[in-house]
């Protein structure tokens, strides 16, 4: 058995508060969708906490994660509504930076892929996994640095299999830690944050995308909040907007059991 949770975004009370309600079994694999940091009241705690349960934990990285390690990085400053600081000024920074910058993108197993954020119509199901670790090898790597200060930019704003350079690790990032709509010939929109239902006309949500060739295979994802829990047979949604006063959800992935705890959340400040 496997459970997996939506966005954390430093909210350690309410993880701590779900484990505890659901009971599991303290060898039972936990795997994060991103975003174990930022907005929340304790990123620091929450970031210890996941690195603290060793392999029992799996967690991809979301774009908060990303921008956490540009900060540290020199590269990106403070947006309102960070709470990052007080990992930067940790003693043991050094470390928990080293262990988030070697986590994947993208993770399988079995039947099932979690991203972050979306995959792009054009990607084949098991094609997802190789290029995050196009990027996965870099980040890891002696001079994640210097990506990290090309990472950040809107162009190329859609896929093709002949992206090369920064350019295509660039879109990898984008599209796999910041994807929610694709206008209709396959540009990503990053505007828009609304639910499907209040998005402008013309935008499709990535995993209705016509022609999907990961469709009818399950994919985990978080990063938006605002479309919340959705199941369906090759979709499982689980960001239900934990650090704006929703719930966190967790997952039973083999038999879709669902549980939620409710959080006590904050003003929405910042971009998601």
């Amino acid at each position: 058995m496997t459970l997996a949770f939506g966005d954390l975004q430093g909210c350690r009370q309410p993880l701590e508060q779900l484990l505890k309600k659901i009971g599991a079994a303290p060898t039972e694999p936990l795997w994060f969708c991103g975003d174990l940091v930022n907005r929340g009241p304790d990123s620091l705690g929450t970031l210890r906490q996941i690195r603290q349960l060793g392999l029992r934990a799996r967690t991809v990285l979301g774009n908060h994660d990303l921008h956490l390690l540009a900060q540290y990085a020199g590269i990106r400053t403070p947006r309102p509504g960070d709470t990052l600081e007080p990992i930067l000024r940790a003693p043991d920074a050094p470390e928990l930076i080293d262990w988030l910058r070697t986590r994947p993108l993208a993770l399988r197993q079995g039947d099932f892929l979690m991203v972050h954020a979306g995959l792009f119509p054009e990607w084949e199901f098991e094609q997802a996994r190789d290029l995050a670790h196009e990027v996965e090898k870099v980040l890891s790597g002696p001079h994640w640095q210097d990506f990290l200060a090309v990472m950040y930019g809107n162009t190329p704003d859609r896929w093709s299999d002949s992206l090369r350079g920064d350019d295509r690790l660039r879109c990898i990032v984008n599209g796999l830690t910041r994807l929610r709509y694709l206008h209709a010939d396959g540009r990503m929109d990053f505007k828009c944050t609304e639910a499907p239902a209040y998005a402008p006309e013309g935008l499709i949500p990535w995993f209705q995308a016509p022609n999907r060739r990961s469709a009818g295979r399950p994919i985990i994802f978080g990063h938006w909040s605002s479309l919340g829990l959705r199941l369906q047979p090759d979709l499982i949604a689980l960001d239900t907007g934990c650090v704006w006063g929703g719930s966190l959800t967790a997952i039973r992935l083999e038999n879709r059991h669902v549980f939620q705890q409710p959080c006590p959340g904050r003003k929405r400040g910042g971009k998601d």
